[in-house]
């Protein structure tokens, strides 16, 4: 989890970047996003990227609360039931704070 923590925080730095150096582009024309033929893209960039660096924090967030739940001694028990989530779910999901069933009944 340590590793993908490192990851995560690498890849909001570069998302970070890349925002800020589409703003900054931005910032130097006079971009009418309705008008301009390369406005709709620029728009849909800007938004793709705010859209990825807001799901890599909210990852980094789930990755912090799975340390945390493992320093308590709690990892690896679903948050819903209680009952211990299945070792292929924590593989696939290592910040996984509920078993599949609890996970699919939150879904709806």
């Amino acid at each position: 989890m340590l590793a993908e923590r490192g990851s995560s925080d690498a890849q909001i730095a570069a998302l970070s970047r890349d925002f800020d150096a589409i703003v900054d582009a931005n910032a130097l024309v006079a971009v009418d996003d309705e008008h301009d033929p390369e406005g709709s893209s620029t728009a849909f960039e800007r938004a793709h990227v705010a859209a990825m660096l807001a799901r890599t924090r909210e990852h980094l967030t789930e990755l912090d609360s799975a340390l945390e739940r493992l320093e308590r001694g709690e990892y690896g028990r679903c948050a819903g039931c209680g009952e211990p989530i299945p070792a292929e779910r924590l593989e696939a999901r290592p910040a996984a704070a509920t078993c599949v069933r609890c996970a699919a009944g939150r879904a709806r």
